[in-house]
């Protein structure tokens, strides 16, 4: 089956922040619903919040172009950074999970956020 052009255009930006895309024949109660013209095309399926983490990491460490605890010191504190700028230290526990994803101290993240807020 040929993807609609909306799902086609929208479906690089639900992905990468942990979502997916649902024919509509397949969604569920709490799929939100793809309109163009007054048919729904598909549905969005919200991630999980517990993948939250996880995905912001996945996308930072593609646009930095190696895994976190491969990165030298300035490529951590440019992740620490975008991590940041992108809401990960919203969430509960993060500084100790990033911490652990790096391979460094928490105390040297709150070094890395401290410098980046200043």
């Amino acid at each position: 089956m040929v993807e609609h052009p909306v799902v086609a255009a929208i479906r690089p930006a639900l992905e990468a922040s942990g979502n997916t895309i649902v024919d509509p024949t397949d969604a569920g109660a709490l799929d939100v619903p793809i309109e163009w013209e007054g048919e729904t095309v598909a549905y969005a399926r919200v991630g999980s919040l517990a993948d939250a983490l996880d995905n912001l990491v996945s996308r930072i460490e593609q646009e930095l172009g190696g895994l976190l605890p491969d990165l030298d010191r300035t490529g951590k504190q440019i992740a620490v950074r975008l991590l940041d700028e992108r809401g990960a230290f919203l969430l509960r526990r993060s500084i100790e999970d990033i911490a652990d994803m790096m391979g460094v101290s928490r105390i040297t993240i709150y070094n890395y956020l401290n410098a980046i807020r200043e």
